[in-house]
């Protein structure tokens, strides 16, 4: 099925731009291709530092073998539930690679922090910056150049795009992501959401919310809802870097294990050192890119995306904008829908037919380019399979169902739950925001409502408990933006925002700050770029001028007389009080140089 003219004209556009960016990064990489291992080359001191604390037999393999060694580059940890079962990974790879005939070692570790952890506190402030951090620890790991393929163990809301950009500038060796796959449900997200609601009115105690709460995370395994985690795993798999079917499946199962093992064998066999060499940095194209976009919309994933997918892209020489997503999100259909854009979790999804179904039926209707290079092949046809666990415990793979268990959860692309991605690009005269659309009753798509300005969390709930919202209201929260204080989530005004909406009140939230893949019902206009940090329009803005978000007309407006506004002076406020406490001030230098949110909010430099 030939792509749809949208995609198609989409994809051409973002290759244009990209000529010269490109072309230096695939002469880079092409550069640094070795038909033979590159530790060959190394001193005898170097690779003796190298295989220094191995076993015999992989030892021997190093010093004098030479099959593929295969890093593996790690971001464990035990305090996060998605990232625990990651312990036993290294020695599921290291006896898969032995039966392959090559060999494996921990190249390194990367930090993995939870925003689910940090949400409302100062912690927060490093999440966005973390991902950077991610993408260097990961180019330390593979500095050693003892390796000719590189697994990748990570899941959450900036490791896979922090791995994803550090396995990039490694561009010329194979890469294979390797999930843990989601938590079994637990209580439902919906139920979850009502708690923090009762919490949030006074109506529930704080033991009744903490129970709520263990109850919905309450394992090993990624959180269930489509957040950033999920919508993460999703991009993997769509863009060919994980095994077909492997994205969703539950962590300590056979099946899991199976797909483990399978990963390091694929990643061995598609070395420089064989017949069929696939670098990421050449299956990670401009058509791979759409495609991960294409399937963001499609699934009704996170926002934190529009920042990801553009930084990601960058790494490997891509431009990518908002206007990408914009565009692509008014011919891309919405097929899922997984809490917070319904009340399944992914496990129903993956239940309801998974990746499989969804990728084979976006190839169906031409919204996916299927001529691409994957980690298994050419032609992302092969993704619309289903992994099964085979008789000797192995991987096998069945067609993906085909129709769809739950058409509550997963629909076919001739009968979606609506025509768009439900992802906006607004632009107007506040500058240029995102809003996530999808989880949005109709009847509050435009909001327009006098402003209330806020410079902190802290201060829209203490106006909030003290019954100063209870009224149509716009609640500007600026200062937020990753200059300002490195951009955190926030979260925590989703329960009072969500009361003042079931109150009957028409409201929104207008931010230079992220609300990420768990943006809720109330219209949010996030991102909002130039920051107010930056003297951007939304500094200008005052109590009481009345704001219109528009997600269907695209829009974003102070309704002020424009000289009368222009002449304004930003507001000016000290940000001190947040670069200090927590690790911040170790993180002066990002706020510094990172670029706007439009452009990935990177500290790297934009192609």
């Amino acid at each position: 099925m030939p792509v749809k003219a949208t995609i198609s004209a989409v994809t051409e556009a973002i290759i244009a731009r990209s000529t010269a960016p490109r072309r230096r990064y695939l002469d880079k990489i092409d550069a640094a291709v070795a038909r033979q291992p590159k530790r060959k080359a190394l001193g005898c001191a170097n690779i003796a530092h190298g295989f220094a604390a191995c076993g015999a037999a992989d030892k021997n393999a190093l010093r004098n073998g030479s099959g593929p060694n295969l890093g593996i580059v790690t971001a464990y940890n035990d305090m996060l539930s998605a990232h625990q079962p990651f312990e036993t990974y290294p020695e599921l790879i290291r006896r898969a690679a032995r039966d392959a005939g090559g060999t494996a070692q921990v190249a390194g570790g990367v930090p993995a922090m939870c925003d689910g952890v940090t949400q409302g506190e100062t912690g927060m402030e490093l999440s966005l910056f973390s991902r950077d951090v991610i993408a260097l620890s990961t180019a330390v790991a593979l500095s050693h150049q003892m390796f000719d393929a590189a697994v990748y163990l990570g899941v959450c809301d900036k490791i896979v795009p922090g791995l994803i950009i550090g396995a990039l500038s490694f561009g010329h060796l194979p890469a294979v992501f390797v999930p843990a796959g989601p938590m079994t449900s637990g209580l439902p997200n919906d139920e979850k959401g009502r708690i923090r609601q009762l919490y949030a009115e006074g109506k529930v105690t704080r033991d009744a919310l903490l129970e709520a709460e263990a109850q919905s995370y309450h394992g090993p395994g990624t959180c269930t809802f489509y957040g950033t985690a999920n919508s993460n795993q999703m991009l993997m798999e769509i863009m060919g870097l994980h095994l077909p079917g492997s994205t969703f499946v539950n962590p300590g199962t056979p099946l899991r294990e199976a797909i483990t093992r399978a990963s390091a064998k694929q990643a061995l066999s598609i070395t420089a050192l064989g017949n069929d060499y696939r670098p990421i940095g050449r299956i990670y194209d401009e058509k791979a890119v759409v495609n991960g976009i294409v399937g963001l919309l499609a699934t009704g994933g996170s926002t934190n995306h529009t920042m990801h997918l553009i930084a990601m892209a960058a790494a490997a020489g891509i431009v990518v904008t908002w206007k990408d997503f914009a565009e692509l999100s008014g011919a891309v259909p919405l097929l899922s829908r997984v809490y917070p854009n319904g009340k399944a979790d992914v496990n129903h999804f993956n239940a309801a037919g998974g990746m499989g179904f969804l990728i084979r039926e976006l190839l169906g209707a031409g919204l996916l380019h299927e001529d691409v290079q994957t980690i298994m092949g050419t032609g992302l046809a092969g993704y619309t399979k289903e992994a099964r666990l085979g008789a000797d415990g192995e991987l096998v793979y069945a067609d993906a169902a085909a129709v769809s268990g739950d058409e509550s959860v997963l629909r076919p692309s001739a009968r979606p739950f609506q025509p768009t991605g439900g992802l906006n690009v607004l632009d107007g005269n506040l500058g240029t925001a995102v809003i996530k659309s999808s989880s949005i009753p109709a009847d509050r798509h435009v909001i327009e409502a006098p402003a209330r300005v806020f410079h902190s969390q802290e201060e829209l709930q203490k106006a909030f408990k003290s019954g100063e919202l209870n009224r149509d209201v716009v609640a500007v929260v600026r200062f937020q933006g990753p200059r300002a204080n490195g951009m955190p989530e926030l979260h925590r005004l989703t329960p009072p925002l969500a009361v003042l909406q079931e109150k009957g009140f028409r409201v929104a939230l207008v931010t230079d700050g992220r609300m990420s893949g768990a943006s809720g019902k109330v219209p949010a206009a996030i991102h909002l770029t130039p920051e107010a940090a930056e003297g951007g329009p939304v500094a200008k803005i005052r109590d009481g001028d009345m704001i219109r978000v528009d997600a269907d007309a695209g829009t974003l407006e102070v309704l002020a007389d424009a000289a009368e506004f222009h002449a304004r002076p930003p507001v000016r406020i000290d940000l001190s009080a947040n670069h200090q406490g927590t690790g911040r001030e170790l993180f002066a230098a990002f706020r510094a140089i990172t670029g706007s949110a439009a452009q990935g909010a990177s500290i790297f430099e934009v192609a």
